[in-house]
């Protein structure tokens, strides 16, 4: 079974859901055949990629939290909320402070768990937690597939 972390920004706004989904069918359904996706529970990619995943693979899920899920913002607990039965497993991994050091260990412990990454970074956006955890998966000699947004 191929797993992927998927990782983006959580600015999400400058595209509507279709062109979004879009992009999904065409970067994310070539893979969802037998997968297992780890995805970061936030807001923007992260919770539109779980909502499309679970609504058209049978992939299996796991949403990574940094700190607790009741600590996420609501967007993302309610995609998490709205996917539950699709969710193999939720994992928190208990950060007490919630800023990017937390963000960049629970991106560190996905790419850890997989075998390649999928980035949705925005494109005027280049140093953030997007393209640090697509770095950290090239010096991890792991694929990684680049969509800008």
């Amino acid at each position: 079974m191929r797993t992927i972390a998927i990782t983006g920004t959580r600015r999400t706004g400058h595209k509507n859901p279709a062109e979004y989904a879009d992009l999904f069918e065409q970067y994310l359904g070539p893979f969802a055949q037998n997968a297992h996706f780890y995805i970061g529970g936030a807001a923007g990619i992260d919770s539109l990629a779980l909502l499309w995943l679970a609504d058209r693979t049978t992939s299996a899920i796991t949403v990574v939290a940094p700190g607790t899920m009741s600590r996420q913002p609501p967007e993302a607990r309610d995609a998490v909320a709205r996917s539950r039965d699709r969710i193999k497993e939720v994992v928190e991994l208990g950060a007490t402070e919630l800023h990017a050091p937390a963000y960049h260990a629970r991106n560190r412990w996905m790419v850890d768990r997989t075998s390649m990454t999928i980035g949705f970074p925005h494109a005027t956006e280049p140093s953030t937690g997007t393209w640090q955890t697509i770095e950290y998966t090239a010096e991890q000699g792991k694929p990684r597939l680049i969509v800008p947004v």
